[in-house]
């Protein structure tokens, strides 16, 4: 059982002290060679987890000890691949559902075309604001680049941050990604209906047919 405490009394020339647990109870001897991981040392105050056993003398003795800091990242760690791994497969599926549809004739070949190549756009965009990055000149603005995303280089831009891992860990900006894709697919849900139909038939194809 793992229990969570405070290290207290610390001796960090003999390298022991006591940890005393979260909630009250038995404090529990803890030396430096229990911790799990040597290249930290603790100190007083320092949230620990470890597992207890019980002596001979009646007293307790933590063993297995981490540090409750070095949990937390973990965890954040392994939360942040659960995203990533989503994040790719949510990706992959929508590419594949949508070659499928329109091989299937169900959408107009034109769509795939637009996210195609918005795609090879966004990631060509990513990979020159990564290397205005790393040479210190003029870089795209944000906007820009969630602008290819929005009008269907949302795939190509994923692949971007993937590959080039660019803009793949700052918060705001992944946020107003995603944002983005929610927009994007609600925009093609709208064109696959009845009112989507005639905007595309009436408006969008003889818009494109002047270009």
């Amino acid at each position: 059982m793992n229990y969570q405490g405070k290290i207290v009394n610390w001796n960090d020339d003999k390298g022991y002290g006591f940890v005393q647990p979260n909630g009250g109870g038995e404090r529990a001897f803890v030396h430096i060679k229990a911790f799990t991981a040597r290249d930290c040392r603790p100190t007083d105050g320092e949230l620990i987890v470890y597992e207890l056993v019980k002596e001979k003398n009646n007293r307790f003795r933590a063993f297995n000890i981490t540090f409750a800091r070095a949990n937390v990242n973990a965890n954040r760690t392994n939360k942040k691949s659960q995203q990533s791994a989503f994040a790719t497969y949510f990706t992959t599926v929508f590419s594949l559902t949508l070659l499928a549809v329109i091989l299937l004739g169900k959408l107009a070949p034109f769509i795939g075309g637009i996210y195609l190549c918005m795609s090879v756009v966004a990631f060509i965009a990513y990979a020159r604001d990564k290397s205005a990055a790393q040479a210190g000149r003029w870089r795209i603005q944000e906007s820009t680049l969630h602008l290819f995303a929005l009008i269907g280089g949302w795939p190509g831009a994923f692949i971007a941050q993937k590959i080039l891992r660019h803009k793949s860990s700052k918060r705001e900006f992944k946020i107003t990604y995603w944002f983005t894709v929610i927009l994007n697919l609600t925009a093609l849900v709208y064109l696959q209906s009845d009112i989507g139909i005639h905007f595309v038939n009436k408006v969008l194809m003889p818009l494109i047919a002047a270009i």
